[in-house]
């Protein structure tokens, strides 16, 4: 069989360090290739390094199909899977794992349920027992497909259990996703950063993200830390300004292009990193009631996702 390299597959998931090649490229030298290579029909799933050692030292290896994808989502979903349970993988990529399998499921999940209400499975009338009896009775409602227990990720606790994590560093890997610039999602994936720091720094516009992750792991920390300090003095200095106001309320207020740039987009931070502080919070009060055998609110600021 010719085995066909998909590059979107083989990029899918984040390469190995060049540490660990090495060392998997010394155990496959000394022990040979142990593991089969997993296909779907000629296309290599799993096993893209130990295809290419075996391939450049001539070794022979073995190959499985497996029966159950039906689809790309299926073999994603199945990759995520694989590698979520896999220790070397980070804290950072376990959670980039699992909110890319939450993107697959409500994908999949859409897609059934416009597809029941499009093409709903007709259901016969019952029969009446009399002219009498024989009122028109409303249609039932349409619900969409059930979707099975392991793939329902609908709460950041489902998502953090997925990925062995903290529904708080959840919140952070989202929003490092969602506001880092490259070169600070490079520094955390590298371990240049904690997940904790970077979270503040994505907080930053992204050229400074990018400015200190170009300087090292120091100014990571310092920016972080300016984050951190400048969200501690906005709440401080509300107060003082809802005074002045106060004294001045017949006064025009300032227009918000006076305001020093540097000072709003501390401001801006602040805020970001507090809201998120909250989100955390919500989370743990929730775990909390569900621990307690109690079911939480379902508010759309209780229950984000």
């Amino acid at each position: 069989m010719d085995i066909v390299v998909n590059e979107e597959l083989k990029a899918y998931i984040d390469p190995l360090t060049p540490d660990e090649y090495q060392a998997l490229e010394r155990s496959i030298l000394a022990e040979g290739c142990r593991d089969a290579l997993v296909l779907w029909g000629n296309v290599l799933v799993d096993g893209h390094n130990r295809y290419g050692i075996c391939q450049k030292h001539n070794l022979p290896f073995r190959t499985v199909q497996n029966p159950r994808f039906q689809s790309m989502e299926d073999v994603h979903l199945w990759m995520i899977d694989q590698h979520l349970g896999r220790r070397s993988v980070s804290d950072f990529q376990r959670g980039v794992l699992a909110l890319r399998k939450r993107e697959i499921v409500a994908e999949r999940r859409a897609r059934s349920a416009a597809q029941a209400v499009q093409d709903p499975t007709p259901v016969p009338e019952p029969v009446a027992e009399s002219a009498d009896a024989a009122a028109p009775a409303s249609p039932p409602p349409v619900l969409p497909p059930e979707v099975s227990a392991q793939e329902a990720l609908e709460t950041r606790e489902a998502l953090a259990r997925a990925a062995r994590l903290s529904s708080s560093q959840v919140v952070l890997i989202e929003k490092i996703q969602k506001q880092g610039a490259p070169e600070l999602v490079a520094a955390v994936k590298a371990g240049m950063v904690s997940i904790n720091a970077a979270a503040a720094v994505a907080s930053l516009p992204a050229e400074e993200q990018a400015a200190a992750a170009a300087a090292g792991a120091a100014e990571l920390k310092q920016a972080a830390k300016r984050v951190r300090e400048a969200k501690r003095r906005a709440p401080a200095a509300e107060p003082a300004a809802d005074a002045n106001n106060a004294d001045t309320a017949e006064a025009a207020p300032p227009a918000a292009g006076d305001a020093p740039p540097d000072t709003l987009q501390q401001r801006i931070a602040a805020l970001e990193l507090r809201n998120a502080e909250l989100q955390q919070q919500v989370e743990a009060l929730r775990a909390q009631l569900l621990a307690a055998g109690l079911e939480p609110v379902d508010a759309a600021d209780a229950r984000p996702f």
